[in-house]
């Protein structure tokens, strides 16, 4: 190859990666920050969000009545705490990123999408994989080429007999075939080991621990038919079901101190958590606030990671989930478990509501499976009453909205 060619395709792989780079940095730096820092609360161009629209902000009245609106918007987004607004948090930027956050507003050309007539959510458009991948390899054989020219370059200063670029890929497999193979099955054999590895990272389905306190929800919800919310009374109504104070079962446990020594036994330890003694000591609600209390350590089954947000309420009165369709029939069981997707989708609830789990209990995949499937029961219910109004204006013809075309599998929702 002479020295010509050998420029002429290194400056082609040069010209190949420089487009490339710039096709991934198109976006604009005004596009990233607006999707970055603002775009959880306005919209552009659609109507008030959580903030107004991005389109309103400078003919806001309260930067159009000063000297210098577009300077008090940068003081106002800097800092909204000194215009008043506790609600907006403080946004680092500088005033030109917020100018080319302005400059992007202003030149915003909404998609226009296609109307959806079914339940069925249109898939977000994308480069196709294929063509990425084509680009790829064709990057990695020009690098390859010139690899294989520098080789020969060295080869023909030592005056030795040059290939090309086929001839050393067949001498190389000739005299390493054994090596290829091992370190190829070794290769894919310890891939698939690494990903089953992560992928049971934060599994936990039938986790159950033992209790300080041989509680069984058998005899209790199932025998005795003791309604879940009464123990878990805050699941209707906070964030968290929690579990029930000590105080909570001795409505019951006061008078009921179990049929055998067993039992009896147990039930002593809640007796206990109040300084009392079950053989020979009285209990008193009177003389509740002079009981020498400890609480019951108690050791969590169902345990969420740090950045991830649920709320009980907003399934159980919202919408209206039934205890079993995430917890499995508990009914059944003694003290506290993580149910598999596979109970869980047996559960007659889940499929009344046709929800079928295909990843683990309690991982992402999890709950995205129930947003696409459980439809939202929105007649009647005052907490749908105006955003059924303007999601069926949106998706005109369609009659059932599943949860996530009500926003339920965006970002924000769970992860803030």
């Amino acid at each position: 190859m002479t020295l010509y060619k050998r420029f002429f395709l290194s400056q082609f792989v040069f010209v190949i990666l420089f487009f490339l780079n710039i096709n991934l940095a198109a976006q604009s730096e005004g596009e990233q920050i607006f999707k970055s820092n603002c775009a959880a609360c306005h919209t552009i161009g659609g109507g008030k969000l959580i903030g107004p629209d991005a389109k309103e902000w400078l003919s806001s009245d309260r930067f159009v009545s000063t000297d210098d609106p577009l300077g008090t918007l940068v003081k106002y987004v800097q800092n909204p705490a000194d215009f008043g607004v506790l609600e907006m948090p403080a946004q680092a930027l500088t005033a030109g990123e917020i100018k080319q956050v302005l400059d992007y507003v202003d030149g915003y050309v909404p998609e226009v999408k296609e109307v959806v007539t079914s339940i069925e959510v249109a898939e977000e458009e994308s480069t196709n994989p294929v063509i990425i991948l084509l680009i790829v390899t064709l990057i990695l054989f020009l690098l390859i080429l010139v690899l294989v020219s520098v080789k020969n370059n060295l080869k023909e200063s030592l005056s030795l007999p040059t290939e090309t670029v086929f001839e050393s890929f067949k001498n190389y497999v000739t005299i390493n075939r054994n090596k290829i193979i091992i370190g190829f099955v070794l290769f894919i054999s310890l891939m698939y080991l690494l990903y089953n590895l992560m992928m049971g990272v934060g599994v936990v389905e039938k986790y159950q621990p033992d209790q300080p306190i041989a509680f069984s929800h058998e005899l209790h919800a199932g025998l005795n038919g003791v309604d879940c919310n009464y123990c878990h009374s805050s699941a209707k109504n906070s964030a968290h079901s929690g579990v029930p104070s000590a105080n909570v079962c001795m409505n019951c446990h006061a008078v009921v101190k179990g049929g055998d020594d067993k039992a009896k036994n147990e039930i002593g330890k809640i007796w206990k958590s109040f300084g009392l003694d079950i053989e020979t000591d009285d209990f008193d609600w009177n003389k509740l606030d002079t009981y020498q209390q400890t609480p019951i350590e108690w050791i969590r089954v169902h345990n969420l990671p740090d950045h991830a947000y649920f709320n009980h309420a907003q399934h159980v009165t919202v919408g209206g989930l039934e205890c079993q369709q995430c917890h499995g029939n508990m009914q059944e069981k003694t003290v506290g478990q993580v149910a598999t997707a596979e109970e869980l989708n047996k559960i007659d609830y889940n499929i009344k509501d046709g929800i079928e789990f295909d990843h683990p209990t309690l991982t992402m995949g999890w709950c995205i499976d129930c947003h696409r499937q459980k439809e939202v029961d929105m007649e009647g219910n005052d907490y749908y009453t105006e955003m059924h109004k303007n999601i069926k204006e949106k998706h005109e013809g369609v009659e059932n909205f599943t949860v996530d075309m009500i926003g339920g599998l965006e970002c924000g929702k769970c992860h803030y």
